[in-house]
């Protein structure tokens, strides 16, 4: 019989995962064995002490296993070949972690609601009812939120780092899960919350099935699951190509959905627009990191000597997500949707990032790596998009956030620096000089440029040139337009949770557009993905 030999741990590599998966366990017990009265505080506290905890454990791994004298980047494959520690993987985990920080402080805040926080009070009782009516009267909170909120992140921290097929699977439903549910909690307009969580889960468990296949028939043509075995595998070259190619585009399908990319974003403006704000905001940037970090290592660790194969299809799929996203977020009339199909807009010049020139070699002075180009724009990306998701927590009408344009009109007349730092916002992800949106862009469209698919930066350019059209009418919307008579809203005095969050993703966004130096040599040190 063959022995059992005992799986060794990198406890001190995985040292960040443990101290969310264990701080989402403590949340469990909060529930478990506290007042429903008195979990709120103790709640908020383990989930900020173990994702900071978690952010510095990042830091103190990165600074062991990353930098040294010499400069090099270097890993570690741990838990046995399922998960890879290495300098993209501890640059991800830490912005995730940040994103995660200030999604928590949206999550705790109650002033905009009357004491209430913006999640529903009983979740169970139907919309409309006198159990829901109830439930408000009560002040019941569903604290819930942070357990799942720490096991979502958990997930993200997990899926760009899985080293096979399998632990990016389960890495891909421990995130999923969590933020179904957490898209149908909203306090208002539940129907429209539920809508949105049931479409997500709906669309999700089919890309699921996309992505299991998938993995099924590479493994098929490859007998392993291992990324590091898939790339040997693909290198000899010594199986069905067919199967291969079939099983890539599977798997893609799976992971263009979790971005929201054509043809797969039809999930993205319900979700966005249904789901409560605060989770919309961690949604769109913590999420989007995560996803790509798993593109980046799938395809340019396992897939990347079948590079001829896959990078034409992502540049289709670039094109028309661009294209897409732009053209339909011209015809919004709500904040949210805007943002929305903005952000499907971003994913395709994110993937535009991803279709460019690896290798050193291939660049010239001036010129980043696709995997740099791609993690900073999941940087500037991420913080304004949190940033202008809080802010439209603020507006605020009878009826709670007040999304319509017509709400916003004058918006910049009763309340100038509230629109002020939505406008930067806005901005931002336009890719005005002076900001960090348009560092972002550069890095990713020198990259395509590097790797000869300016076809596609051409068609990238355009597309931020439509932007800029939705992006500036919003901002006219706010300071040039008088206001409607019975249509406008006003801001709300929030706390210091999400006034703290608004202020650090606007100096991050004005940062790294003046001095974008020391992200983009952060970046640059984590080196490539490890085999």
């Amino acid at each position: 019989m063959p022995e059992f030999t005992k799986p060794d741990l990198e406890y001190f590599e995985l040292l960040p995962l443990f101290i969310v998966f264990g701080a989402a366990c403590v949340g469990v017990l909060v529930e478990a064995f506290l007042p429903r009265e008195s979990r709120r505080l103790p709640q908020v506290l383990v989930t900020l002490l173990g994702l900071v905890g978690a952010l510095v454990a990042t830091v103190w791994v990165a600074a062991d296993i990353v930098v040294h004298d010499d400069g090099a980047a270097r890993g570690v494959v741990g838990a046995e070949g399922s998960v890879v520690v290495d300098g993209p993987s501890l640059y991800l985990w830490g912005l995730i972690l940040v994103f995660g920080i200030l999604g928590t402080g949206l999550f705790a805040e109650r002033r905009l609601e009357g004491g209430l926080s913006a999640f529903a009070g009983q979740a169970a009782a139907l919309p409309g009812t006198e159990a829901e009516r109830q439930a408000s009267a009560k002040g019941l909170d569903h604290t819930e939120v942070y357990p799942l909120l720490l096991f979502a992140i958990g997930g993200m921290l997990l899926f760009p780092a899985s080293g096979d097929l399998l632990t990016m699977f389960v890495a891909l439903e421990v995130l999923s899960l969590p933020l179904y549910l957490l898209c149908g909690l909203a306090r208002r307009r539940r129907l429209l919350s539920q809508e949105a969580a049931l479409k997500y889960f709906l669309l999700g468990a089919f890309s699921s099935g996309f992505f299991l296949y998938g993995a099924a028939l590479v493994y098929g043509y490859a007998g392993t699951v291992s990324l590091a075995g898939i790339d040997q595998a693909v290198r000899a070259g010594t199986a069905d190509h067919g199967l291969l190619l079939a099983g890539i585009a599977l798997l893609a399908v799976g992971l263009l959905f979790k971005v929201g990319a054509a043809p797969f974003q039809a999930w993205t403006p319900d979700v966005y627009q249904g789901a409560p704000t605060a989770v919309t905001a961690f949604m769109s940037a913590a999420t989007k990191a995560a996803a790509f970090g798993a593109v980046l290592r799938l395809f340019y660790v396992a897939f990347d000597a079948e590079r001829w194969s896959w990078q034409p299809m992502l540049a289709v799929v670039a094109v028309i997500t661009m294209l897409l996203g732009g053209a339909l977020a011209i015809v919004q009339t709500d904040v949210k949707r805007m943002l929305a199909y903005s952000a499907v807009a971003h994913t395709g010049f994110l993937l535009t990032g991803v279709i460019g020139a690896q290798g050193a070699g291939d660049l010239a002075e001036g010129q980043y790596s696709s995997l740099e180009g791609v993690l900073f724009y999941l940087t500037t990306y991420g913080f304004a998009s949190v940033g202008a998701f809080a802010l439209v927590t603020l507006v605020r009408d009878a009826g709670g956030e007040a999304t319509g344009f017509g709400a916003w009109t004058g918006l910049g007349k009763r309340s100038p620096v509230v629109a002020g730092v939505f406008a930067f916002f806005l901005l931002s992800m336009a890719g005005i000089p002076l900001t960090a949106g348009f560092v972002g862009k550069w890095a990713v469209f020198t990259s395509a440029m590097s790797a000869g698919f300016w076809p596609v930066v051409l068609v990238a350019i355009a597309s931020s040139i439509i932007a800029v059209y939705f992006y500036i009418r919003h901002i006219q919307l706010m300071f040039f337009t008088a206001p409607e008579p019975d249509g406008t809203a006003a801001v709300s005095e929030a706390s210091l949770l999400t006034v703290g969050t608004v202020a650090v993703c606007l100096a991050a966004t004005v940062v790294l557009g003046v001095v974008p130096g020391p992200v983009l040599t952060l970046v640059e040190r984590a080196g490539d993905f490890i085999r």
